[in-house]
């Protein structure tokens, strides 16, 4: 098997969010993986919306451009924002596979069972994510995108209740949502995905390590 290098770009400009995306995504990578992740030094500290999303375009594309110009080892990029910012454009004119950390997430919750839930950040971001699950097929099997009130911001503050925020949002899901499988709908709740699995006995997904594997599939 040959070796893979993968380019992991945050679209927002919160480093600190970076490096957990960094740790979860080495976390998942193989053996031949090399992974390296990077964000703008400018745009928004973090996508929430349609509007935090167009803000965040111009850096995301000059970082793109300029990364797969520079380094040829490049084999795919990640976009790690759930709301696949910027991805179809990307993929549109890019040499090498581009992967949606929401893209994964929901073609993996959709294998790991019948029917998923979403537990996203804010009721801003769910239009987004409705609309990109209309775009990948699957909002069949999306039964609901629930938002948990937790700004992206609050995920990086220890002291926060962010965390129990989330997992009441999936207790809701697993008692009214009739579903096998929850897809965390923020790459700053990536941290959380293994605890949470333990603690529901659900598959919960990250969409970090879901576009890792995915990637390494295509790049194989």
């Amino acid at each position: 098997m040959r070796d893979i290098h993968i380019l992991v770009i945050n679209p927002n400009s919160t480093a600190s969010m970076t490096q957990k995306i960094a740790a979860a995504a080495r976390a998942a990578a193989g053996p031949f993986s090399r992974i390296t992740a990077i964000n703008p030094l400018e745009g928004p500290a973090a996508i929430q919306g349609p509007a935090d999303g167009e803000a965040a375009l111009p850096g995301l594309f000059d970082l793109f451009e300029r990364s797969l110009k520079t380094d040829p080892s490049i084999s795919a990029v990640i976009i790690a924002c759930f709301d696949d910012t910027g991805l179809w454009e990307l993929k549109a004119k890019s040499r090498v596979p581009v992967v949606g950390i929401g893209e994964a997430a929901y073609h993996v919750a959709s294998v790991a069972a019948e029917r998923f839930s979403v537990v996203t950040t804010l009721s801003v971001s769910v239009p987004v994510l409705e609309e990109n699950l209309q775009r990948t097929g699957l909002a069949a099997r999306c039964v609901r995108v629930r938002a948990s009130d937790v700004p992206v911001l609050e995920l990086e503050n220890p002291e926060s209740d962010a965390r129990h925020k989330i997992e009441a949002e999936i207790q809701a899901a697993l008692r009214l949502d009739g579903i096998g499988a929850i897809a965390l709908g923020c790459a700053g709740m990536a941290d959380l995905a293994a605890d949470l699995t333990a603690q529901f006995k659900v598959p919960i997904i990250d969409g970090v390590a879901s576009a890792v594997r995915l990637a390494e599939a295509i790049t194989a």
